[in-house]
C-alpha cells in the first residue's frame, strides 16, 4: 500500500501540485472495509422480516434480505449452517438472526452471514396481506363454486402484463407453437404503487368490452408476472385487483409469480397457472393433437360407416333371397279379386229381388181394413187401462181415509189425558231415583274426606309438637336431626307446639345440660325416648 507524507506537496511532471490524500486501489480500499466492519461487527443479532427467499440454492446455500419499514439487509445461510438450523427461513416470517457483518467486494455490499435463527412472529407484510385474505375469504370470494371451467378453444385471449418484459414474448410463443390465435396485450405495470389499480382497470376494461365489437371481446384472459419477492408482487394482492378477478365475467387465469409464489389474485382467478408458461399451456390445447385426433376419430367414422354399409347389404341380401318372387305373391290376390267380381253380379240381382219381396209384403199389410182393426184394438185397450186406474185411485183414497179416521180417534182428548199422566208418573219416579243417588253419592264423598282430613292431622308436625316433642333447627332454619350436626358453641332454636325459643347455646357436657332442663310435660312410651329428649334438652 502505497501512502505519501501529509506535509509533503509533490509536483507532478507538468509541475502542478499533487494532493496529499492517501491513495488506495480498488482491492485495497474493499479489503480495508471488509476489515473494518468484520472488527466492529463480530457477532451481532439482527431483528427483521424475511423478504426474497426462494430456498436454497442448488449449491446448498441460502439466500434472502431482512428488512423493516426503512431498510434492508442482504443475508446468506451456508449449506453447512442452514443443514444444521432448527428453524428454516420461510418468506414474510418476521426472525430474530445471529451471525457475522461482512461484505461482498465483488460487488460493493454487506451482508450478514448467518450462524443462528429464531423466529420473531409473522412480518407486517404477512400480517397484512393474512388478514386481507380472511376478509375476502369471508366474502366468499374465494368459493370453489363460483369459478368457472375455462373454454376449450378460445378465439381471442386477453393478457394483462407488461409489454416490455419476457413474459408476453414467452406466452406468445407458447401459444404459437401450440394453436396460434387473436391475442390482445393490455399493458400495465406489474410493480410499483399504481400495479394494484392498473390490474384491476384492465380486467374491467375487458370485460367492458362488447362482442362484436371493433375490438374483439377475449374468450380467456391471462394475468400475468415473473417471479419476485413478497414487495415485487405486492400490487397482486390489491383488494381491487381481487374484486375485479372475482367479479370478472370472462374467465380469468391468474400466472403471477412461479410454484413457489402465491397471492391473493391466485385464490380469486378460475384457475391458478405456476408460470406464466403454464398458463399458456392451459389456455389452449395443442393443435397438432386436435388435427390428429380429429384424424383419427375421422377414419374411425368412416370405417365404422363402411362395416355398418356392409352389414347392412348383407342383411339386405339374405332377405331378399328368403322373400318370394313378386308374381308368387300376388298370385293369391288377384284370384281371390277375380271370384269377387263374377259373385258380385249374382249378390246385386239377389238382393234387388229380395228387396222387391219384401216391399210387396209390407204393401199388402197397409190396407184400410186392417188399418181400422188396429185402431179398435188400440181403443179397447185405452178404455181397460182407464177403468183399471180409476179402480187404483178408488182404492187408495179409502185406504187414506180409514188413516185419518184412526188418527182421529187417537187424539181425543181422555186418550191425550191418559198418556200424558203416564209419561208424568214415568218422570217423577226418574227424579226421586236421581235424588236418591245423589244423595248416596255426596255420602260417599263426605266420609272419604272425612278419612283424608283424619289422616292428614295424624301427619302433622304440630300433634307431636303436642306430645311433648321439639323440633331442633340450626343456623339458616335447618333441622338437625343428628347430635354431630349441633357442634358446642353453636346457637339453635327450639320449637315447640306453643312457640319458639331462640338462641340457645350448644355445650359438650351432657349432665350439666340434663341437669338445667325442665322437665317434660309428658313422659314418652319407651325410656330410650326419655333419654333422648333429656339429652336434647
Amino acid at each position: 500500500m502505497v501512502r505519501r507524507a501529509a506535509n509533503a506537496l509533490p509536483l507532478d511532471n507538468a509541475g502542478d501540485a499533487v494532493s496529499n490524500v492517501a491513495e488506495y486501489t480498488v482491492s485495497e480500499i474493499s479489503g480495508e472495509l471488509k476489515r473494518t466492519v468484520e472488527d466492529r461487527f463480530g457477532h451481532v443479532r439482527v431483528r427483521g422480516e424475511i423478504s426474497g427467499y426462494r430456498g436454497p440454492h442448488s449449491s446448498g446455500h441460502a439466500y434472502f434480505a431482512l428488512k423493516d419499514e426503512r431498510s434492508r439487509l442482504e443475508a446468506v445461510v451456508w449449506r453447512g449452517t442452514f443443514a444444521q438450523l432448527a428453524f428454516k427461513p420461510e418468506e414474510g416470517l418476521e426472525v430474530v438472526v445471529t451471525g457475522k457483518l461482512t461484505t461482498f467486494p465483488g460487488s460493493s455490499k454487506y451482508q450478514i452471514v448467518v450462524e443462528a435463527m429464531q423466529p420473531a412472529g409473522a412480518g407486517a407484510l404477512m400480517a397484512l396481506l393474512n388478514e386481507r385474505r380472511l376478509k375476502l375469504e369471508a366474502e366468499g370470494l374465494f368459493a370453489a363454486e363460483r369459478k368457472r371451467s375455462l373454454p376449450f378453444m378460445p378465439r381471442v385471449v386477453g393478457v394483462v402484463t407488461s409489454p416490455t418484459g419476457a413474459v408476453i414474448r414467452d406466452i406468445r410463443h407458447r401459444i404459437a407453437d401450440r394453436f396460434p390465435l387473436h391475442l390482445l396485450v393490455w399493458p400495465v405495470r406489474v410493480q410499483g404503487d399504481t400495479c394494484g389499480a392498473e390490474v384491476a382497470a384492465a380486467i374491467e376494461g375487458f370485460n367492458a368490452l362488447e362482442p362484436g365489437g371493433a375490438v374483439p371481446r377475449p374468450d380467456l384472459i391471462i394475468v400475468a408476472r415473473g417471479g419476485g419477492s413478497l414487495e415485487d408482487l405486492w400490487g397482486f394482492n390489491d383488494e381491487a385487483v381481487v374484486r375485479a378477478a372475482a367479479g370478472s365475467a370472462i374467465p380469468l387465469i391468474s400466472a403471477v409469480g412461479h410454484e413457489t409464489d402465491w397471492t391473493l389474485i391466485d385464490h380469486a382467478a378460475d384457475r391458478r397457472a405456476p408460470t406464466p408458461t403454464g398458463a399458456a399451456e392451459m389456455a389452449v390445447p395443442v393443435r397438432a393433437d386436435l388435427v390428429a385426433a380429429l384424424a383419427a376419430l375421422s377414419a374411425r367414422s368412416a370405417a365404422a360407416v363402411s362395416r355398418t354399409l356392409q352389414g347392412e347389404r348383407r342383411a339386405v341380401a339374405g332377405l331378399a333371397r328368403a322373400l318370394p318372387s313378386p308374381d308368387l305373391l300376388l298370385s293369391l290376390p288377384r284370384r281371390r279379386l277375380d271370384e269377387a267380381d263374377s259373385g258380385l253380379g249374382r249378390a246385386l240381382r239377389f238382393h234387388v229381388g229380395e228387396r222387391r219381396r219384401m216391399l210387396g209384403e209390407a204393401g199388402a199389410l197397409l190396407t184400410p181394413t186392417r188399418l181400422e182393426a188396429a185402431l179398435r184394438d188400440r181403443r179397447g185397450n185405452l178404455r181397460h187401462a182407464e177403468a183399471q186406474a180409476r179402480h187404483a185411485l178408488s182404492n187408495a183414497l179409502s185406504a187414506k181415509r180409514n188413516r185419518l179416521e184412526r188418527l182421529d180417534a187417537a187424539l181425543r182428548p181422555h186418550i191425550v189425558a191418559a198418556r200424558s199422566d203416564q209419561a208424568r208418573h214415568r218422570v217423577l219416579t226418574a227424579g226421586e231415583r236421581l235424588d236418591r243417588a245423589f244423595r248416596d253419592r255426596l255420602q260417599r264423598q263426605r266420609a272419604a274426606l272425612a278419612g283424608a282430613w283424619r289422616l292428614a292431622e295424624s301427619l302433622d308436625p304440630r300433634q307431636v309438637l303436642e306430645r311433648g316433642y321439639a323440633i331442633v333447627r340450626g343456623p339458616g332454619n335447618v333441622p338437625i336431626t343428628r347430635a354431630e350436626d349441633l357442634p358446642p358453641g353453636t346457637a339453635f332454636e327450639l320449637e315447640f307446639a306453643q312457640g319458639h325459643r331462640r338462641s340457645a347455646l350448644a355445650t359438650s357436657g351432657e349432665g350439666a345440660l340434663a341437669s338445667r332442663a325442665p322437665k317434660p310435660a309428658r313422659r314418652s312410651k319407651s325410656s330410650s325416648d326419655e333419654v333422648s329428649q333429656g339429652d336434647l334438652f
